[in-house]
């Protein structure tokens, strides 16, 4: 039998931009808000969590020879498919509207401060929805040309912004309060990790991926975690750096360039991540799509990817200003925890049971 054939790179390409993209607005600010020092101790729980739960959930992908895990929900059951994939496409749902007001709210501040947000928000949700309405394919295609082009010069603007730290901050490196777990804000830091990796049991078997390649890439992702809540505070120190709403943004803009062809690096920094975030849009409104064509099989996917992004759009209407974005991450922190720890124990189970009933078919 022929085997498949690896496409671990547009795969692995688009793990890491949609890490990205997520990482350096809210999470540095979740971070810094939790401990007053030591902060690699919630950021490595916090990619020790990640790795964890990430590497569970391929294993249990695997067993299903190239199975996507809409497939293997449905075929378990229907109670089992409800159990998980409605609170899946709830919170698919919830991302795409926090991440949609989140980086429109950055637009308005660093670019277009007179500009009305319902058109940032228009402008975001239609590129988006126009590559998930053609196919995945075209995603993770624009996804490693974006990635050639734009990840360089994110590696350059890092580079850059060590011009204003002072490395006095680090200290103390260790502290034997744990209290950060109780806190709320560490809690909404998990956002980062939740919904970075449920598409790898999306995408196969029309893209087939190789466990160790994206275990690697989350490997070369965690000095990125470390900077972006480092930089701002060994640039402001913690006392300044917990007042900020995005303080890797702030961080940024301190930082003095004369020669780039833009007057502020954050301007270039931010554009390369918004081209991430479209494609993660992208991402979730596919994968949402996917989900609600269980119901509505009938429905075209071109037009079922329109009708979410339409609802989308209302709900980001309806919330009035930040502070309620914020309440809506506190809301969420139980079904962000499930879709972090309840899919890949749940798939990886299956796949166990799976496994343990070709066995007994072979015996």
């Amino acid at each position: 039998m022929k085997s498949a054939v690896d496409r671990s790179l547009p795969v692995v390409t688009m793990y890491i931009i949609t890490n990205l993209g997520l990482l350096f607005f809210l999470y540095p600010g979740d971070i810094i808000s939790s401990t007053d020092e030591s902060h690699w101790i919630p950021i490595s729980l916090g990619l020790a969590t990640h790795f964890l739960f990430l590497s569970m959930y391929m294993k249990g992908l695997s067993y299903f020879r190239n199975r996507d895990i809409i497939s293997i929900y449905v075929s378990t059951g229907k109670t089992v498919a409800v159990i998980f994939l409605l609170p899946m496409m709830v919170y698919l749902l919830i991302i795409a509207i926090i991440i949609l007001r989140a980086c429109s709210e950055i637009i308005t501040i660093v670019f277009l401060s007179s500009t009305p947000l319902w058109s940032i928000i228009i402008l975001l949700l239609s590129m988006s929805t126009y590559m998930a309405a053609q196919s995945m394919q075209s995603v993770f295609r624009t996804g490693v040309l974006l990635a050639i082009l734009f990840l360089p010069s994110i590696l350059f603007v890092l580079l850059l912004s060590f011009q204003n730290i002072d490395w006095h901050y680090i200290y103390p490196l260790w502290n034997n309060d744990f209290s950060f777990l109780k806190q709320t804000s560490y809690l909404k830091s998990y956002f980062a990790f939740s919904g970075s990796f449920l598409f790898l049991g999306f995408v196969q078997p029309g893209f087939t991926y190789q466990r160790y390649k994206v275990q690697l890439a989350a490997i070369v992702l965690m000095p990125f975690f470390l900077l972006s809540v480092y930089i701002p505070v060994l640039t402001f120190g913690q006392a300044t750096a917990s007042t900020l709403t995005f303080p890797f943004v702030v961080a940024l803009d301190a930082a003095q360039v004369n020669w780039l062809i833009f007057d502020r690096i954050t301007m270039f920094f931010l554009l390369n991540l918004i081209t991430f975030i479209i494609l993660f849009l992208a991402s979730l409104l596919w994968m949402t799509s996917k989900i609600a064509a269980i119901c509505l099989p009938a429905v075209k996917p071109a037009y079922m990817v329109v009708s979410i992004a339409a609802v989308l759009y209302i709900f980001c209407l309806m919330i009035p200003d930040w502070k309620e974005v914020d309440h809506f991450f506190v809301w969420n922190t139980p079904l962000r925890f499930y879709m972090l720890i309840a899919i890949p124990i749940s798939i990886y189970y299956l796949g166990l049971r799976f496994k343990r009933k070709e066995r007994h078919a072979d015996k």
